[in-house]
């Protein structure tokens, strides 16, 4: 049976930019919603033994498993949404992160434009992501519903979660605003260490 991931600040750490209020319905209700379904689904089945990672991969494109991997996949999403997101982020620390960036997107601000951009242009529910993929290359990919990278052979960096409920409370219809927020002061990227 899989359990909530603890989030890594507190509900309230990531104000004004994403209030505790917006926190507690996403992380409390959506995110608790997708776990509490995953393991109704799953139980005295073939994948109540298996890792998250591997009931994703196992269920991507199945329609008989489609609402396993719905849940599934919106459960490892959001655990990395969380992650992507500090307290004392949207800022580049890190000199090999940044190289990366300049690397293959020019500048960190063509990579914010992009990923700006992406955002936007998402219709409708889904998540924006920085990927490596399999030449090694950082690219931006836009991901509809529970559609995640890891069963694209890409290894995500960093995402943030376009659906509406992600922000609406906060920003309104205002995605823009919601995505700028997120680049400018919550977004931070762990993971190039692993490059």
């Amino acid at each position: 049976m899989f359990t909530i991931p603890e989030l890594p600040y507190e509900l309230d750490a990531l104000e004004p930019f994403i209030s505790a209020k917006t926190m507690d319905f996403h992380y409390h209700k959506h995110h608790q919603t997708y776990i509490n379904n995953l393991n109704n689904l799953i139980a005295d089945t073939q994948f109540a033994p298996m890792s998250l990672e591997d009931i994703i991969k196992q269920t991507y494109g199945s329609d008989e498993y489609k609402a396993i991997f719905n849940n599934a996949a919106q459960a490892w999403n959001h655990t990395f949404f969380w992650n992507s997101m500090s307290p004392a982020g949207g800022k580049i620390t890190d000199s090999e992160i940044e190289d990366h960036i300049i690397r293959d997107f020019g500048s960190f601000e063509k990579f914010r434009a992009d990923f700006k951009r992406e955002a936007l242009e998402q219709f409708g529910s889904g998540w924006i992501w920085l990927v490596k993929n399999k030449q090694g290359i950082l690219e931006i990919i836009k991901t509809s519903n529970a559609d995640t990278p890891i069963v694209h052979s890409l290894k995500p960096l960093i995402t943030c979660d376009v659906w509406e409920h992600a922000y609406y409370l906060d920003y309104q219809n205002r995605r823009a605003d919601f995505v700028e927020a997120f680049l400018d002061h919550l977004m931070v990227i762990n993971n190039l260490k692993q490059l």
